[in-house]
Order: structure tokens, then C-alpha cells, then sequence
């Protein structure tokens, strides 16, 4: 991420820093109260399987709603415009829906406690260690770009030296998520949402009054980058020049099915709340019920982005003096009094810290469970995998802090994310369908796959594209083609193992595999519930229909 500019620094006074300290209290006392819960190591990593659906959905969007996704989709917005939509209209809202109708009661009815962890049920050893610590590395990777973006946030906006942001925020996060295990992440996350919410509300709206509504900043932009920037699927023909270096074929497959189905599906930063829930129709409505909020976030990231481009037209260029990034911290200079600044500022930082408390709460859980337990330290008390749980943490937050600055190579945050996940997620979704869908697929074929998957797509971003062997015009655009290279080699070479390889025995993958039953039903399916909104089928059809309806006027 560049450096934010200088010259953004925020007017605070006594009133926003008296905000900010309440919040932190606050969150210091959910993490507290949370602890009288944990007294087990399933209470410790999944709230013991007895969360509200309500609240886990609501933590379930607030977890991937850090503060990378704002400034990175309001930069995204500011650069390409109204583009930005792909990534929640066709790169988010089936994928949830298919997670909560489909792989849930996967997930839920094996009982793992982790993503990895069904691999081993599925697959074999070898498959289950390499997802682990694929998983595991990359969740402290992600963790370290939330708070190398904080830390540049705050010392631009309020002056704090960057070693300050990173301590105050990590501490933060290490205390409340140590004491009170995942229900103080997920209690945290909730009230997380709502003062993210609060924070870019007012900055929308002011926004938007401030360029004369949404018609006059419209034909602005228009005028300055013609009319395809405003439009989601103008000039994206194959082999038309547009700034995304994108085409529609790219956006479907790269973004719209492997990228999102990848990220949503097998990431368990996200899939660790659902499976916090209280039962399976909890579970299964989780990511349903966060389909809902995620329609509309869109709106509170890209107009802010948009306006920034019309306040300040040459944003991005050295002209300007200003980054893509620049673009929330701007519109929070010009148009926030104090008081409600305290309130945008304070949902930075919630913002961060959400982000950084998923992954680092779903990395203790799998290094614990996944690689501690199975491999390293076996058959001790349950005691001791809670201490130890609460030991990782701390490692986790420190080692975080040292992967931050991995990030400063990377211009863009979010293309150093989706980079990520076409390394680390896409490999593993390739897994979980096959193995979800085709019973013959091998014990062995899991663990090829993703060897192939995660090589291929390394392979295409560092030596194809980074070479120059062939001519993507963006990272954006690389990282598309990165996901569909590695999906596709890894679906080959786990066909291909198959075909040489035995396969797991039919008799255990009872409930592992679509259309196989369950060895132990869970009783309390959607159909107990008569509410309308507590079938999942009804949930996740009408969040697909409410996200097309919301497409089409900005489809051309």
C-alpha cells in the first residue's frame, strides 16, 4: 500500500479521541465478559457451537469487511468506477449462497472444527497437513496487511508514529481475542459492523451532496474517463482496452467463480462462523443472512471512491499529489465535522481490527487443532490445548506483525489480497468440489491438487506475468488469470491421480460427499423453523435475485 499524503491530516480534537477511547474500552470489556464462556477448547475456538444465527452472520460480513476492503474497493472505485461491483454482486453474494445451501451441512454435520480438517476426513494425512499449513501461513500474511494498513492510516490521519499503530492495534486484538476466545472476535465483529456502518453512512451522503448527487457526479466522470467508467460491463468485449485489464470472460470465471467460490467457501476466517452456530440451520443461514448486508456495502465503498475522483480529477497520478488510497481519508478531511470524525475514525480502526481478528482467530484454531494436536503434541488434556490456543494467539499477533511489511511492496492492498487468495484459496476450492462431487476422487488426488494448483498459479504470477512472458495490462487482471490457471491444474491433476491411484473406501464418506447420507442427521433442519426467514433455500434465492435486481442499472 503507498503512503498515504501528507497533507490528509485530520482536524481531531478532545470529542473524536473521546470516541475513539470508549470504543476501546468497550471491546476490552466484550472480551472480558466473553471469558465466564470459555471453559472448554470448542468454547475457546467455535463459541462451543452455540451462537445465534443473527450473530454469526452479522460477524460472518463484518470479518471480511476490514478496512483494506474499504480503502481498497473505494480506491478500486476511484481508478476503474463502477466496476467495483463485480466484486460483490458476481464475487460474493452466489458464493455465499452456495456455501450456505450446499457445503454448510457439509462442514456442520462432520463436526470439524476447521476447513483443513475436512480434508483430512475426505482426502488422507498428507492432504490435511499441506492445507494447514497453507492456510495457516496465509492467514498470518493477511492478518500483516491489516495492520501495515493501519498503521499507515493512522500515522497520515493522526499523526501517531507507525510502531504505535501497530502495538495499540495488536495489543487490542491479542487481549480481547486471548481472554474471551472466538465469541469475543464474534461479539467484537458485530458491534465492529455497525460502527463501520456509522462511519461510512455520512461519508457517502456528504459525499454525494457535495458533487451535486449522483446524475451531476455521473457526467463528470463520464466526461473525464468516458462513459464505460460508469457502466459495470462497458468495453469489457475480449481484446477491448479497459482500465479493469479485464474482459467479461475473466470476470466470470477468474473473479465470478474461482476467486469467489475459492474465497467464500474454503476461507475459514469466514467459515469459522457459521460453524460457531448454535445448529445446522444456524449454520446454514449465516452466510445467507451476511448476503444481505454485503448487497448494499458496495454502495458505502464505491461512491466514496467515485466522489473522490471527481473532487480531485487527476487522483492517482503525481500530479495530484494523492493514491487510489487516498480516497476515504480525503472525503473524511473535507467533509466530517468533529465528532463525527471521531466516529469515522474509530471505524477504521474497528475495521481493521475485524480483519485481523478473523484471520487471527481462525489461525490459532487451525495451527492448535490441525497441526499441533494432530501432529506435534497428541492425547493431552483438553486443558492444555486451551493454554496453548491462547499461547498461538500471542505468537500469531507478533509473527503478524512481522509479515506487515511484506505488504509496502505492493501498490494496491486489495491486488496484494486477491493475489493471495488465488495462491492459497483457489487450490483449496478445487479440492473441496471434486471431492464434494465425485466420489472416486482418490485419497492422494487431494494433496496433488493442491501442490499443482498453488504451483500453477504461482508459476502464471511471478514468471508469466511478472516476466513478461505475456502482456496483462494489471495486477487485477493477473490475478484472474492466476485463479483460473491454478483452478484448472489443479482439477487436472487430481482427475489424473485419481486415475492411478486407489480410491477412500465408500463406506467413509458417508456425509463427506453430495448425495451420500449422513452417518448422524442433525434433527433440527430449516424445516422445524416455519418463519419464511429461516429456510435457507428462500434466504439465498431472494439474496440472489434482490443482488441481480441491484446489477442491472449499471450493467451498461
Amino acid at each position: 500500500m503507498q503512503t498515504l499524503a501528507e497533507g490528509l491530516r485530520l482536524p481531531t480534537n478532545g470529542l473524536d479521541y473521546a470516541i475513539l477511547a470508549i470504543y476501546f474500552v468497550v471491546v476490552l470489556g466484550i472480551g472480558f465478559m466473553a471469558r465466564a464462556s470459555v471453559r472448554t477448547s470448542l468454547d475457546f475456538f467455535l463459541s462451543g457451537r452455540s451462537l445465534p444465527a443473527w450473530v454469526t452472520g452479522l460477524a460472518f460480513v463484518a470479518a471480511n469487511l476490514g478496512a483494506t476492503e474499504i480503502l481498497g474497493m473505494a480506491a478500486t472505485g476511484a481508478e476503474y468506477g463502477v466496476a467495483v461491483v463485480h466484486w460483490y454482486w458476481i464475487g460474493a453474494i452466489p458464493a455465499m449462497v452456495f456455501l450456505g445451501l450446499v457445503m454448510m451441512p457439509f462442514y456442520y454435520r462432520s463436526k470439524v472444527r476447521s476447513v483443513p480438517e475436512f480434508l483430512l476426513q475426505r482426502f488422507d494425512r498428507s492432504a490435511h497437513l499441506l492445507s494447514s499449513v497453507l492456510f495457516a501461513f496465509a492467514a498470518i500474511l493477511i492478518a500483516g496487511v491489516n495492520l501495515y494498513a493501519l498503521s499507515i492510516v493512522v500515522e497520515a490521519l493522526l499523526g501517531w508514529p507507525q510502531w504505535v499503530a501497530i502495538v495499540v492495534a495488536g495489543l487490542f486484538v491479542l487481549v480481547y481475542i486471548t481472554i474471551g476466545g472466538l465469541s469475543s472476535a464474534i461479539y467484537n465483529e458485530v458491534l465492529q459492523f455497525f460502527v463501520i456502518l456509522a462511519a461510512l453512512i455520512p461519508l457517502t451522503v456528504l459525499g454525494l451532496k457535495r458533487v451535486g448527487g449522483w446524475d451531476a457526479m455521473s457526467d463528470a466522470l463520464s466526461q473525464q474517463h468516458g462513459g464505460d467508467f460508469m457502466t459495470a460491463w462497458g468495453g469489457t468485449g475480449i481484446g477491448d482496452p479497459n482500465p479493469l485489464g479485464a474482459n467479461w470472460l475473466t470476470i466470470i470465471l477468474g473473479l465470478g467463480f474461482v476467486l469467489s467460490f475459492g474465497y467464500w467457501t474454503t476461507n475459514f476466517a469466514e467459515v469459522q462462523r457459521a460453524l460457531s452456530a448454535k445448529n445446522l440451520s444456524a449454520a446454514r443461514r449465516t452466510p445467507l443472512i451476511a448476503a444481505f448486508p454485503k448487497i448494499f456495502i458496495v454502495f458505502a465503498v464505491m461512491i466514496p471512491g467515485l466522489v473522490a475522483a471527481v473532487i480531485v480529477p487527476r487522483i492517482g497520478t503525481p500530479d495530484s499529489g494523492l493514491t487510489y488510497n487516498d480516497a476515504i481519508p480525503l472525503l473524511m478531511q473535507e467533509l466530517l465535522p468533529n465528532g463525527v470524525l471521531g466516529i469515522a475514525v474509530t471505524g477504521l480502526l474497528a475495521a481493521f481490527m475485524a480483519g485481523m481478528a478473523a484471520n487471527v482467530s481462525s489461525f490459532n484454531t487451525v495451527f492448535t487443532t490441525d497441526i499441533w494436536q494432530r501432529y506435534v503434541v497428541k492425547d493431552q488434556p483438553d486443558t492444555y490445548y486451551l493454554r496453548f490456543g491462547r499461547l498461538i494467539t500471542a505468537i500469531g499477533v507478533l509473527a503478524s506483525i512481522g509479515t506487515a511489511f511484506i505488504a509496502a511492496s505492493f501498490s494496491n492492498i486489495m491486488s496484494y489480497l486477491q493475489t493471495l487468495f488465488s495462491f492459497f484459496n483457489v487450490p483449496m476450492f478445487v479440492v473441496f468440489i471434486i471431492g464434494m462431487f465425485w466420489k472416486r476422487a482418490s485419497m492422494k488426488s487431494g494433496v496433488w491438487g493442491l501442490v499443482a494448483g498453488t504451483t500453477a498459479a504461482m508459476v502464471n504470477y511471478f514468471w508469466i506475468y511478472r516476466g513478461g512472458v505475456i502482456d496483462i495490462p494489471t495486477d487485477q487482471g493477473a490475478n484472474f488469470v492466476s485463479a483460473i490457471v491454478g483452478f484448472v491444474a489443479g482439477a487436472v491433476v487430481m482427475v489424473a491421480v485419481t486415475l492411478f491411484t486407489a480410491p477412500k473406501p465408500e463406506a467413509e464418506l458417508a456425509g463427506l460427499v453430495y448425495g451420500t447420507e449422513s452417518p448422524s442427521p442433525d434433527e433440527e433442519l430449516e424445516e422445524a423453523d416455519r418463519a419464511w426467514y429461516r429456510k435457507p433455500a428462500l434466504l439465498g434465492w431472494g439474496a440472489i435475485v434482490l443482488a441481480a435486481v441491484c446489477y442491472l442499472p449499471y450493467s451498461f
